[in-house]
């Protein structure tokens, strides 16, 4: 796997194997309409994303991972810079983690996808 194609599936919400197809419907994850709502299929190459019943289970422990990474972040600024009262820094961190638990959910889903699915510049694409 290599980390530059690991990472542009990630952050542009395309397909890992084709590099084309979308993975979630839209490309916003705050819509309230289909935000979380993904493509059972890659509409370019076929790869199916859910490959078995609780194959996103572990996508769970990503997301666990980008949110106490979060935490630690707001966290160290406070205990090294900010040094605000605890009340206000868990308010902080709280209102962060629920304001970026959509973006985090995808990531970790398009994460778990790439992880398991080997870019193929050359694969053939369905027509």
């Amino acid at each position: 796997m290599a980390l530059p194609n690991y990472l542009y599936s990630t952050f542009t919400n395309k397909c890992p194997r084709c590099h084309d197809g979308k993975v979630f419907e839209n490309d916003n994850p705050y819509s309230f309409h289909n935000g979380v709502k993904m493509n059972k299929h890659c509409p370019n190459c076929g790869l199916k994303y859910e490959r078995e019943t609780g194959y996103f289970y572990g996508a769970m422990y990503v997301s666990y991972g980008l949110q106490t990474a979060l935490f630690s972040l707001l966290y160290g600024l406070d205990v090294l810079w900010w040094k605000l009262p605890s009340a206000v820094i868990l308010t902080i961190c709280l209102v962060s983690i629920a304001a970026l638990f959509p973006v985090t959910f995808r990531w970790s889903r398009l994460m778990w996808i790439a992880f398991f699915t080997k870019y193929d510049r050359n694969f053939i694409k369905i027509t």
